[in-house]
């Protein structure tokens, strides 16, 4: 009945991701930011070496610090150890007792722990929203929108989303900021959320809304930030955007023929009008923010 140890599975490309039957836009006025069961003891599951874990880390830990700059409230979920069986209840049928045996592995990982000011909620169900004040929260703070990372994707992450929706919340799910079971369970809840409740989002995208580029806000609508740019070309090679400094050749760092092609259609699909030689000419990431933010984007 105890979760599983889940092999190592690669994260969604944005090519790869599900269409969005809507398309709302982040705000960072409107918005809070959830880290979702990121404990030790759910950690645990998994190689923590292997993907897709150190890269759900680095989006969400990249979020947290755009979101606090931003004045996002920043929100974590945490099971307790104390569960007595009648608070627990049908979760034993599914999970077994929980955390009670592992007190040292309640807290959040070090490279995301809560700071004063963030709000830790207790987690009783699958849902952040259930027997918590998270939606009473979210109304004192004027927020109606919520960013969900974490684990795990098609249990927690997605029962949050879909409650979310119910009581008019509009929930974005990081297509690389959660991890769940497995490739096929990950991209399931997706699917999910991106057709029945809600809209799925690269942390890049997430970021760049908070406006986390060099420490300032976008400042003009459709502009791509330095570090949101980075991060999407980091997931593209295959690397961690602290790999990739700004004024080096990306031809360096996995970025072949055929990702970049992948890239400029991607690129042309939001209305920035590159070519494959635009991107070769200049392969630096000072050189494409400058070029991209020159065109701007099409109407």
């Amino acid at each position: 009945m105890a979760i599983p140890a889940i092999a190592s599975y690669s994260l969604p490309g944005t090519s790869e991701l599900p269409d969005n039957r809507v398309h709302w836009q982040i705000d960072p006025t409107r918005a809070a930011l959830l880290i979702h069961d990121m404990q030790r003891y759910f950690l645990a599951k998994y190689d923590v070496s292997a993907a897709p874990i150190p890269d759900v880390i680095r989006h969400l830990a990249a979020l947290i610090k755009a979101a606090r700059a931003a004045g996002v409230p920043v929100v974590y979920t945490a099971q307790p150890t104390d569960q007595p069986d009648s608070d627990r209840a049908l979760l034993n049928d599914f999970w077994g007792p929980g955390l009670p045996a592992h007190p040292e592995q309640y807290p959040v990982v070090d490279e995301l722990a809560p700071q004063e000011g963030d709000v830790v909620l207790t987690k009783w169900r699958y849902s952040a929203f259930q027997r918590s004040d998270l939606r009473e929260r979210m109304t004192a703070w004027g927020r109606d929108q919520l960013i969900i990372g974490g684990v795990y994707a098609h249990i927690g992450c997605l029962a949050t989303a879909l409650e979310g929706f119910m009581q008019d919340v509009q929930c974005f799910m990081l297509t690389d900021g959660v991890a769940d079971f497995s490739r096929v369970r990950h991209d399931m809840a997706l699917e999910y959320v991106a057709g029945r409740c809600g809209v799925v989002t690269p942390a890049a995208r997430a970021l760049e809304a908070l406006g986390a580029a060099e420490g300032s806000q976008q400042t003009a609508e459709g502009a791509m930030t330095q570090a949101a740019l980075t991060e999407r070309v980091a997931t593209l090679a295959g690397v961690s955007a602290e790999e990739i400094p700004a004024d080096d050749n990306l031809l360096f760092y996995g970025l072949d023929s055929m990702r970049m092609m992948t890239f400029v259609e991607e690129l042309r699909r939001e209305g920035f009008d590159v070519s494959f030689m635009d991107l070769v000419e200049a392969p630096t990431i000072i050189d494409w923010v400058a070029l991209l933010n020159r065109q701007g984007v099409n109407a």
